[in-house]
């Protein structure tokens, strides 16, 4: 079997750029060819240098009715490649795509760029949805001015489920966290948070603040006490491995809490807080700030440090 694989997206999506981001890579630095087929010409062109240490073949066919099962096999034949990358039209109807009875598509992404997603999803939306429901992965590029990125997930989903889907900006990947996607559900009236549940917790608060304002959260926690807290203020919250064993933070947000007083530092609460959103000194700013309906000692956790490994 020959491995292929299939690269979706109109024209100008960024396709070119991410195939030449996967070439540049060492885990692609492998033996043999690499045939690369493109099916229509961009802005943006392949460094001849780039193809010729990555060992890659470009071939062009623009036109539909050349791509077919006779000119693939002539290609084949003549270049003897290891792999194939197909660089495919967005604009031709992948349901007519027919490949020699030994080419196996390992694997299928589509790019999409995110600013001109609507106007596509709209008007062309048939072709759009034929390149997006076999895709394993699809990528969409320039993020970085839209508003609801959770809408065109939702639009993605409609149509491909099982997809992995990447938002990506200027910076590189947005790694939003969408509610549809949380581990408990934000209409609990009291959203209880096991260990994955309160690191996901932590992390969507800082960046999706407004969907926990009012709501009340309960978690176990170990008690922080800085000196330099006002009276009445301690961080319940978890330490946790960021990427390694080396690395561990502790992460928790202010609590305001009557009983203070009675509490030492390291010991173990189970805490019952509504979420708010205050001025807090050591923030620099506005953040979140917890109101404490109630502190109960309790005994630590199994797991007592939390992974977002």
């Amino acid at each position: 079997m020959k491995p292929v694989y299939i690269i979706n997206g109109f024209l100008e999506s960024g396709k070119t750029e991410f195939i030449t981001f996967t070439l540049e890579q060492p885990y692609f630095q492998v033996r043999g060819k690499t045939l690369l087929i493109v099916c229509e010409e961009g802005e943006e062109e392949y460094d001849e240098e780039l193809l010729k240490e990555t060992r890659t073949e470009l071939v062009l066919i623009d036109e539909e009715e050349d791509f077919n099962s006779a000119r693939l096999l002539e290609l084949e034949k003549k270049y003897r490649p290891e792999r194939i990358i197909i660089e495919y039209n967005g604009m031709w109807n992948y349901k007519k795509m027919k490949l020699p009875f030994h080419w196996k598509i390992e694997q299928q992404i589509t790019i999409i760029d995110a600013s001109t997603f609507p106007m596509y999803f709209t008007n062309m939306r048939s072709l759009l949805a034929e390149m997006l429901r076999k895709s394993e992965m699809i990528i969409f590029n320039r993020c970085d001015e839209v508003e609801d990125l959770s809408l065109y997930r939702r639009n993605i989903k409609a149509i491909n489920q099982q997809a992995e889907i990447v938002f990506e900006g200027a910076e590189g990947e947005i790694n939003q966290i969408f509610e549809e996607d949380l581990p408990y559900s934000l209409n609990d009236p009291v959203i209880e948070l096991d260990n994955e549940g309160y690191g996901i917790w932590y992390l969507d608060s800082l960046d999706n603040l407004e969907r926990y304002i009012g709501k009340t959260v309960q978690f176990v926690g170990m008690v922080l006490k800085p000196g330099n807290f006002p009276k009445g203020f301690f961080v319940p919250g978890r330490m946790a491995m960021t990427c390694c064993a080396d690395d561990m933070a502790f992460l928790g947000f202010a609590c305001e809490y009557n009983g203070c007083g009675e509490l030492s530092d390291k010991q173990w609460v189970k805490v019952t807080a509504t979420v708010a959103k205050e001025y807090f000194a050591d923030y620099g700013g506005e953040g979140p700030v917890l109101k404490a309906v109630s502190v109960e000692k309790t005994k630590a956790p199994k797991e007592e440090v939390i992974s977002f490994m």
